[in-house]
């Protein structure tokens, strides 16, 4: 069975968790309606993808 030899210190058990915080998501501009958006995806406000409209909106 493995069993550790010695006890892990603070530092050593902080180190290796030092990725694991949460992060906050990466949140781009949409370069048509400038309505914040996630990167490489298609705005959900104005439907347009690299300039050219992808989905096709409904008119209120």
């Amino acid at each position: 069975m493995a069993v550790p030899k010695r006890k892990v210190s603070k530092s050593k058990k902080n180190l290796r968790r030092s990725h694991d915080g949460l992060q906050a998501p990466g949140i781009s501009l949409c370069s048509q309606c400038k309505e914040p958006k996630a990167p490489h995806r298609v705005c959900p406000n104005c439907g347009t993808y690299k300039g050219k409209e992808v989905i096709e909106q409904k008119e209120e």
